[in-house]
């Protein structure tokens, strides 16, 4: 048998390649003359916009399915990118339009229109088209997260630049209170120490004249003049005690001494009576340790950051809550402190404790995050204030 009739068949299946390619594409594809009617479409295309090939040949193609706009909005034919192929000879790429099927559905599709030319005449038009459905969702997926991401960094770009504005007023605040601080310790020291001072000095002077003039004077006088001087040394003494007493006032204001003899948990009891002494103030103090007696003291730089929470903790109470009784709690289970203050005052919001202003709660709640732990505050009008320090005892501890 010749070997050329064994390739006949293979040569009938391959004697139309361009039928076979529009056949086997899985993108629509369609011809349109002059007039815009549809000389050919391959079945995918077909398919997409509901329809069997043969039922759109002389069809015009523009109002059969590129009739509107994705809004309903009329697609005027002078307009048209497919049509301007051939009337303008431009070829165009589009991928935000839509085609309608049979059915009046719309979607989304990419097409391409280019001008056929025969011996440099304009017969037509070819248009290859794709649904893109599945990736206008992608990209409208995509675009919504992307919105979203922006959305959040704006959120916490906002949240930092006002974390970093309370910070930054939060460190005005805490140098304003520190210099008023160091404004009241010199004037104390100037007005009390100093009188002092100066009235020990012009005591010493006149004892000095006194004495030197001691030796010249009779008998009786020199007595009386001894009696005198005794009652100056008297009076001196009394000064000293009252600079003494001062200079003790200044120094448990910068740095109270029971903190380092008898440790924090005196300090804290000594702390709250001094306060409700004051204040005139009914206390109810608690201290509670498990197991029973079992008091550890904290490294020395925790102790005082809870000693100073302690004190902002009274000042609020002394500054707002207009109460009568003071009940403090302090308990020690498992190495974690819950110290906690509550009056039976006023009360207020929740939303005041919060307030931009409030630099004496950002303070405590500053101090006790550098240690590890937490400030909770509970209040309501006329039901007083409940402020609660959790904190881990052991150096360098976080909960």
């Amino acid at each position: 048998m010749p070997a050329h009739a064994t390739r006949a068949p293979e040569q009938q299946v391959w004697r139309d390649p361009l039928a076979l390619m529009l056949d086997s594409t899985g993108e629509g594809v369609f011809g349109v003359d002059l007039d815009g009617l549809c000389v050919f479409i391959n079945p995918a295309g077909a398919r997409m916009i509901g329809f069997e090939p043969a039922e759109l040949l002389g069809s015009n193609m523009h109002d059969l399915t590129h009739h509107s706009h994705a809004d309903g909005a009329a697609y005027p034919v002078e307009d048209c990118p497919i049509f301007n192929a051939f009337r303008q000879g431009l070829p165009c790429r589009i991928d935000s339009e839509v085609f309608w099927r049979r059915d009046g559905s719309c979607f989304p599709v990419e097409y391409s229109s280019h001008p056929i030319l025969d011996e440099g005449q304009v017969r037509g038009a070819v248009v290859t088209f794709v649904d893109i459905t599945e990736r206008k969702r992608a990209a409208d997926a995509l675009q919504r997260a992307k919105d979203e991401l922006e959305a959040r960094v704006r959120e916490r770009t906002h949240a930092l630049e006002t974390a970093l504005h309370q910070v930054r007023e939060l460190a005005a605040w805490s140098e304003s209170v520190r210099e008023d601080e160091r404004t009241r310790i010199a004037r104390e020291v100037h007005d009390e120490l100093g009188s002092l001072l100066v009235a020990l000095k012009m005591d010493v002077n006149w004892m000095d004249k006194r004495l030197s003039e001691q030796e010249g004077r009779p008998p009786e006088q020199a007595q009386d003049m001894r009696q005198r001087m005794r009652c100056k040394c008297q009076n001196m003494s009394r000064l000293i005690e009252n600079a003494v007493d001062n200079v003790g006032r200044i120094i448990t204001d910068l740095r109270p001494s029971i903190l380092d003899h008898q440790g924090l948990w005196a300090a804290l009891e000594w702390q709250a009576q001094e306060f409700v002494q004051s204040a005139e103030m009914a206390l109810d103090w608690c201290m509670e340790a498990d197991p029973e007696g079992e008091w550890p003291e904290p490294p020395e730089p925790l102790a005082m950051a809870v000693f100073r929470i302690f004190q902002e903790m009274l000042s609020n109470v002394g500054r707002h809550s207009r109460a009568d009784r003071l009940q403090v709690r302090a308990a020690v289970r498992g190495g974690e402190l819950k110290l906690s203050v509550h009056d039976n005052g006023v009360g207020a919001t929740p939303q005041a404790f919060e307030a931009p202003d409030a630099y004496g709660i950002m303070g405590m709640r500053e101090r006790a995050r550098h240690f590890g732990g937490v400030i909770d505050i509970q209040s309501a009008p006329g039901q007083g204030t409940r402020m609660c320090l959790t904190v881990l005892l052991q150096a360098g501890a976080t909960l």
